[in-house]
Formats: structure tokens, sequence, C-alpha cells
């Protein structure tokens, strides 16, 4: 059997999902290097960096909305058969590893920590186990609504009209929401009481739909892409200063608080990445290139090598993580991070091998 029948190569989901996973693992490396206090200049370029990788959660809800459509929305799935493959591909991994970060990495949750039942199921649900598992909470939110979605893309169709007016309801909405956010809690009065709202599905919902209309408009979103690149290009340069800019007016100490998603500067310089990233993996997928089969088999196991990022990086650095950091940042960032994605890739396939073992000996014990 050929290596193409095995595994098939990539679409644009699979190279959102991988790109986000990769960059997400060096946002958890650079808030714990900022916890070294290093020297003015390091933390800087940690700000900026971060700023950098800022794109992983729009581009994962993209990729999943993407691929979710073009592999389910003219089907006959039902609801409850995509909810049990959900089931098995998304919560149960995160019901493990949210059980081993609260069991064995208590000091990883966030904002404060459980102290009895009710607070302990409080934690595992609402994404503050960890620094990452908040995202779990927002992305989950999406998976449960797929059939909102399915009912725009089927609204959508193949109409242009539709799909304009589908696009300006999803631009009006994020604007409407970027500025309740601006206004009540980022540096507002509910800044504390209301954090929950950052992992609410509608902070990301313009890049769901998106998504649905990449795959719905696919001929046309192909070729403006492909086309247009480099005027995308040039959007990615002028918001990767402006959310610098704003980044770096709050001063020293830098905190990564004051760069998060729900700003005009971040959602374009995050749209104009997602732009970006497909116009890369369209020159590949055009010209046929090996390499598109590799993004399909990692990304297959992005999303649990993502769960599994915080547990690798926190043995990481408490082996000598930290202590390598804080005399040598630049050399310990770029280790640490390198060490976490090939232990957290190496987790996710090597589990996945464990558990297909486990499966096929024990169905043959039941058939003896």
């Amino acid at each position: 059997m050929s290596k193409k029948s095995q595994s098939p190569r990539a679409d644009l989901g699979d190279y959102m999902k991988l790109c986000a996973c990769t960059a997400v693992m060096l946002q958890t490396i650079l808030g714990l290097a900022l916890t070294t206090n290093p020297s003015s200049g390091v933390q800087t370029g940690i700000g900026i960096v971060y700023n950098f990788v800022k794109f992983t959660a729009p581009a994962f809800i993209f990729g999943i909305l993407y691929t979710t459509t073009r592999t389910t929305i003219d089907t006959d799935l039902t609801y409850p058969s995509y909810m049990k493959k959900q089931w098995h591909a998304l919560f149960v991994p995160t019901i493990w590893w949210t059980s081993v970060y609260l069991f064995l990495m208590p000091w990883v949750q966030q904002v404060n920590q459980y102290h009895d039942i009710g607070s302990f199921l409080w934690h595992f649900v609402n994404g503050n186990a960890a620094p990452h598992l908040w995202y779990n909470t927002m992305m989950l939110q999406f998976i449960i609504l797929m059939p909102l979605f399915w009912l725009i893309g089927r609204w959508c169709g193949a109409n242009i009209r539709h799909g304009i007016i589908a696009a300006c309801g999803a631009i009006l909405v994020t604007a409407l929401w970027l500025w309740f956010y601006d206004v009540n809690i980022f540096h507002g009065p509910h800044m504390t009481d209301w954090y929950l709202f950052d992992r609410f599905f509608l902070s990301f919902f313009i890049y769901g739909v998106f998504g649905v209309l990449a795959w719905q408009y696919r001929h046309f979103f192909n070729a403006v892409i492909q086309k247009w690149w480099w005027l995308i290009a040039i959007v990615f340069v002028g918001t990767f200063v402006w959310t610098n800019r704003e980044l770096l007016a709050f001063g020293l100490p830098v905190s990564l608080g004051n760069a998060p998603y729900y700003k005009p500067s971040m959602t374009l310089y995050d749209l104009s990445i997602i732009g970006l990233i497909a116009a890369l993996g369209l020159f590949q997928l055009r010209h046929k290139m090996h390499f598109t089969y590799t993004v399909h088999t990692f990304a297959n196991f992005a999303y649990k090598a993502y769960l599994s990022n915080v547990f690798w990086a926190q043995i990481l650095w408490h082996i000598g993580g930290q202590q390598l950091m804080s005399a040598h940042p630049v050399i310990g960032i770029v280790g640490i991070y390198l060490c976490t994605w090939v232990l957290a890739f190496a987790s996710a396939f090597g589990l996945h091998w464990l558990w297909q073992n486990v499966q096929v000996r024990v169905l043959k014990r039941a058939v003896v």
C-alpha cells in the first residue's frame, strides 16, 4: 500500500492546527521566562516574540471549523454521531490531561486553588486547571455548537450574497464584542470578576465563521489568498508593529496580560497570519509537496500534544530549566521550547500507539 493511500495530504485546517500548536508552546515558555525577572531588554524581546505567536487560538478555531465543514457539511452525519466522535477525539484527552494537572501539578492552577469538591469541579471545567486550558473551555463550545455553523454554511451554500451577509454579520458581532470587552474588562471595572469572558465563544466567533466560509467559497478564497498574499503580508507587518506599540506603551515590567486577543489590532493581526498560513499551505498543496503528508500526520496529534505541553515544560523547568533560563535567557527559551515540542508530540504519538496496542491485546483475549 502506498504512503499516499495510508496518509492523506493536509488541508488548510491541518496547517492552521499544526502552526497554532507549535506557536502556543512557545507562549508557555515565554510566560515562564518572565518569572526569572530578566533584564529590560530581554523582557521587551519576550513581549515582541509573544505578540508574534499570538495567533494560536484564532488559527486553531479557523482550522477546526474549516476541516469540520469540509468533512461533514455535505454528509448525512447526525449530531449524536458527530458528538460521539468528538467525545473520543477531544473530550476524553481533555479529561485525562485536566486530571493530571489538578492532581499531579496543582501549582499550575490559575486565579486560585481548589479547596473542596465544588471548587475542584469548577476548575475542571472553567479552564483554570493549567495556564493553557482556558482554550479548551472556549474551543469545546465550538464543538458543541457545531450545528450553528452547519446552519450558517448550508444557508450560504454557493450564494455569494449570503456569504457576504454572513461575513459582515461576523465582523459586526466581533466589533461590538471588542468594544464591550475594552470598556468593561480590559483594564476596566470588571477586569478581575469577568475574566471568564476571555474564553466565551463569541470572542472567537469571527474565526469560526471565516473557517466555514473559507471552505464554502474555497475557489474564491484560494484565488484571493494566492494572488494577494503580498498585501496580506503588508497588513501583517503593520498590525504587528501596532500590537507591539500597544504592549510596550504599558512600560516595564512587561506583562503578557496586556497583550490580549480582544483588540482590533490583534484581530487584524490574527486574520493576516491566518491568510499567510493559508497562502503557504495552498502553495505546497498546489505543488503536491511531500511535506503535506507530514503536516496532516502531525496535525492529527496537534491537540493532544498541545494538552501535554505545560506538563513537559514544567518537568523541564524543575530539572534545570529555570537555572538555565536565569543564566542564559535566550538559550534557555530556545532549548526548553524545542525539548517541550519534541516531548509533547512524542507523548501524543506514543500514547496513541500504546492505546492501540492495548485495544488489540484486549480484543485478542476476548476472542480467545
